[in-house]
């Protein structure tokens, strides 16, 4: 077992403060590398949000273009029904005139 010292010696506490000034420096070290990596963290996470925004952007420029289509199309099937009512009712109107007239 071991015993404690009750006194300590300048040369002891030297020592001693060596060995702290030395664990500090290794974690100085180590905290400079992760002030590294939260940096470089940093700058991929604004590249990536970069990116994205130009790509979202991308996609709404296309969905716009997409959505002036949808319009298009809709207005030229509107008037597609339009025309067929048309045309039916041309057909069904002279129909029930010959059928009135037979009966």
């Amino acid at each position: 077992m071991h015993v404690m010292r009750e006194s300590w010696t300048d040369e002891r506490l030297d020592a001693l403060n060596e060995k702290v000034d030395l664990r500090f420096d290794v974690v100085d070290q180590r905290f400079d590398r992760v002030e590294g990596d939260i940096r470089e963290l940093r700058a991929d996470s604004k590249a990536l949000r970069a990116e994205m925004k130009a790509g979202f952007e991308r996609v709404d420029e296309r969905f716009e273009r997409m959505e002036e289509r949808f319009e298009s199309l809709h207005r030229v099937l509107l008037r597609f029904c339009w025309v067929m009512l048309a045309a039916l009712l041309g057909l069904i109107v002279p129909l029930i005139g010959v059928v009135a007239t037979k009966l």
